[in-house]
Parts: structure tokens; sequence; C-alpha cells
């Protein structure tokens, strides 16, 4: 089936590839299989035809060293860049919203993806301060949503996570987040040392003697690693 040509020479699994590299977020493999099956009424893909032509484009770009894979997130299928290009990438977008989260901001998002959905009184409540501000700041990045409203007194607003969450941490849903007895030993692993660095770095604003400072440790670090 990933052999497929269209009449025009066109390659099945080079459709996919585009359409998943075009979709503004996430895209279902049933959205995939609609929307070629538009032009080739008889191409009738189901999904694990649709999960085989996405191991096939994997398998080449792990061939061929290319930086980014295309990844299961939010219920759909995206391209991601590899883990290893994070420091790069850290340094290009210093700018970018998800950095300026204070740690307030993620102790917050961390309560609401554990105990969703779950009202302002109860995040206070746990965290002993108010809350009000930093959920507003989640809202607006889109990192939580409204869910609806609480049937108690008041009818207090529900917070959730969004699938704009789910895409930015490479979850599929929040089944796959850590337990939380499972965090510590996450974060002791030497193996997690550079995910740890880059979450410190995106509790702050990188000025542009410090950005080429985390540079030039990361391609040191990386000239270690190869030798």
């Amino acid at each position: 089936m990933s052999d497929y040509q269209f009449v025009d020479g066109t390659r099945l699994v080079s459709v996919v590839e585009a359409l998943i590299f075009a979709s503004p977020g996430p895209v279902f493999w049933n959205k995939l299989s609609d929307i070629i099956r538009e032009s080739e009424e008889e191409l009738i893909l189901d999904k694990l035809n649709i999960y085989r032509i996405v191991e096939q484009l994997n398998d080449r770009y792990e061939q061929n060293d290319l930086s980014f894979r295309i990844v299961e997130a939010g219920g759909g299928f995206t391209f991601v860049t590899q883990p290893r290009y994070y420091p790069w990438l850290s340094i290009y977008q210093h700018e970018n919203a998800y950095r300026k989260l204070s740690q307030a901001a993620v102790e917050t998002l961390a309560i609401v993806a554990y105990r969703q959905p779950i009202t302002k009184p109860e995040v206070d409540s746990i965290r002993g301060v108010d809350s009000g501000y930093m959920l507003r700041q989640l809202l607006e990045k889109m990192l939580v949503q409204v869910s609806g409203r609480a049937d108690t007194i008041g009818k207090p607003l529900l917070y959730k996570t969004t699938d704009t969450f789910l895409k930015h941490f490479g979850l599929n849903s929040v089944d796959e987040l850590p337990k939380p007895r499972e965090i510590d030993e996450i974060l002791k692993d030497d193996d997690m040392a550079e995910h740890r660095r880059l979450l410190m770095e995106r509790q702050m604003e990188l000025e542009d003697e410090q950005a080429k400072e985390l540079f030039q440790n990361a391609e040191n670090e990386t000239d270690e690693t190869d030798s």
C-alpha cells in the first residue's frame, strides 16, 4: 500500500507526508484517509495503513539522520524536532511564550493537569494563594480551558488542559503524564539532566550574552559526547 502511486506518479507515502507537514495541528489518521479518498475513491486507507506509512517515513528520516520525526500527539500525527536539537532551538526561540511561564504558572498548570477538571478555589486551596492571575495566563497561552461549571454552591468554573498542552508536552492524552510517585525518580535520573536544564531555561529570559554562553555550553557537551 505504501508503494501506491497516483496517475501522475506521485507516491502515496509522499502525499501523507505533505498533509501532515501542512497541517497547522495534529491530523487524525481518518482525516488523512478521507482527504486522499476524495481524489482516489477506490483507495481506502485504514488505521493500520496510515501507521505503516508513518513508520516508513520515520525509518527514512532515521536512515538519513534528519532532525525531525513524525509523532502521535493530541490524538493525531504531527512533526517534531529531535530532542538533541533543543538547546539550539531554545536559543533561537528564547522569546517563545512558553519560556515566559513563571514557576507559579508551571505549578498551577501541573495542578490542573493532575486534578482536572478542577475549580479555581480548589487550585487556591492546594497552592495556598490566589491563582486567578496564573489561570488567566494559562488560558491566554491556550494551555488550559474552561470545561463547564461545578455542581456546587456558586457553580464555579471548571478548568482542564487543552490539546495545545498535549502537543507541547508530546502527549497523546493526560493518561500518559508521569505518576506523581514517578516524578522524583525521573528528575533524579542522570539521563534527564539535559531535560532539567532545558526546563530551568524556560523559566527565565535570556539576554544576548547568556544565549551565547548557553550555545557554547551545548556545543561543548556535544563535543564531549562525541569524544
